[in-house]
């Protein structure tokens, strides 16, 4: 067992791709483990798309899923934008899968990367600015400006809501990259800990059953943390599509 908490994050090539404008293009631990969830993904939808009239377990858990995803985007930010159903449906679930697959010991967390969440936060609010303005054409802008509002008040209101735009993506990406690498050091810290006093023999080994029922804890409250920041980014996106569609209030 690896005495280092932050070596289950180290990213290892797996082996060697040509290069692309001279940036290394290498397959990696993180690029293995993206490629799993999303094949457990595809598979997951493939043995709940059976159809049948009484459906199976595995079919009303798929048929749950699309509702709960298809009423999270309708209530939160109207019917009109079900056009962004799909995109918030495949970002939901690759985080939870990824997420999910990161709790076994011999798997790599991909969400705990900051390059990963880093992109999905930034190509969530390009998406937002660009539907916004392709939309509403530049009166998109005009979230940065509430209408009602007295006239000297709004060059201080325009700073914070750019500031406050402009620390979506960094908010969005850090919450889910914070939360998974805590986890996962604490529950590796534990494990460390028990696997510690047991190698030391006698009333040590007895005394391990403490970090090792604070291990079991933790895992539970991981795959809790897994689901909830799933929900999370994907509701916040939810939260954010609501300026295409909505841009005075």
């Amino acid at each position: 067992m690896a005495n280092d908490p932050m070596e289950q994050f180290q990213i290892k090539k797996i082996f060697d791709l040509p290069d692309l404008f001279g940036q290394d293009l290498a397959f990696t631990n993180s690029s293995l483990w993206m490629v799993v969830a999303g094949v457990g993904i595809i598979t997951f939808f493939l043995l709940t798309l059976k159809g049948k009239l009484v459906p199976t377990r595995m079919q009303s858990l798929g048929e749950l899923s699309y509702e709960f995803i298809a009423n999270m985007v309708k209530d939160t930010t109207g019917p009109e934008a079900m056009k962004f159903f799909p995109f918030v449906f495949c970002l939901f679930f690759f985080i939870l899968f990824a997420n999910l697959i990161g709790m076994n010991p011999y798997a790599f967390t991909t969400t705990s990367h900051l390059a990963v969440t880093v992109f999905m936060a930034f190509f969530t609010i390009a998406l937002v600015i660009i539907a916004g303005i392709w939309k509403n054409g530049l009166g998109w802008f005009k979230i940065f400006a509430p209408a009602g509002l007295p006239l000297l008040m709004y060059p201080i209101i325009i700073i914070i809501e750019v500031i406050s735009f402009i620390a979506r993506p960094i908010t969005l990406s850090v919450r889910l990259f914070a939360n998974m690498v805590a986890g996962h050091v604490i529950l590796k810290l534990f494990a460390i800990f028990a696997a510690f006093l047991i190698s030391q023999g006698g009333f040590l080994s007895g005394v391990a059953i403490v970090p090792v029922i604070g291990t079991m804890a933790i895992v539970a409250l991981e795959f809790l943390v897994a689901g909830l920041q799933a929900f999370v980014f994907a509701i916040l996106t939810c939260v954010y599509l609501n300026d295409v569609y909505h841009v005075d209030h």
